[in-house]
């Protein structure tokens, strides 16, 4: 799939068929996110795949967003795949903590490669660290910073609508818009 397609294609998805994922998709999916960039190639993230069912429940259980969708889409999803970073190993910068900024750019080379390989996927970062720490043997210093269930998908959903590029994209001055047009959307 051309990239551009990937980036239309992604959207985050909470119902899922129940097909196992491939083990070489799943594999160029890892390679992918592994793949990604990090502060000083620090690598300060780290990834567990969950297709336990019993780990997943608990996963589910520590999704604290307020519905019940998200979880669901936990136990409903193949696999559950949680990012874990580690705060002391990459930095702070600034008074960014880099661990963060590292692990999304990891994630979002793992949703982008799913998405690649016909996977959906859905951002969760909602969620009770502790009990995710404890139900997948996870040790103190490290931190869970997102989860997203991974496999087929089970509904089709436009992306979301574009942004208003006048409102978010400008040139050289923060008052100075970069386009005038209203949306750039890819065709």
């Amino acid at each position: 799939m051309d990239f551009y397609e990937v980036v239309k294609k992604r959207t985050s998805i909470k119902k899922f068929k129940n097909t196992p994922i491939s083990e070489p998709k799943l594999d160029s999916i890892i390679n992918a996110a592994m793949m990604s960039p990090s502060w000083k190639n620090k690598t300060s993230c780290s990834f567990i795949i969950v297709d336990d069912a019993d780990k997943k429940n608990e996963i589910a259980e520590a999704i604290k967003n307020g519905s019940t969708e998200a979880a669901d889409s936990i136990r409903e999803a193949p696999m559950a795949v949680v990012i874990v970073g580690e705060p002391d190993d990459s930095g702070n910068v600034d008074g960014k903590q880099m661990y963060l900024v590292d692990s999304a750019i990891a994630m979002e080379h793992f949703i982008l490669a799913a998405t690649n390989e016909g996977y959906g996927t859905c951002w969760i970062a909602s969620l009770d660290q502790k009990k995710i720490k404890t139900s997948l043997r996870i040790p103190e210093k490290y931190a869970v910073v997102a989860v997203t269930p991974l496999g087929e998908f089970g509904e089709t959903k436009p992306h979301n609508e574009p942004k208003d590029i006048r409102e978010h994209v400008f040139k050289n001055y923060w008052t100075v818009p970069y386009s005038e047009k209203k949306h750039l959307v890819m065709q």
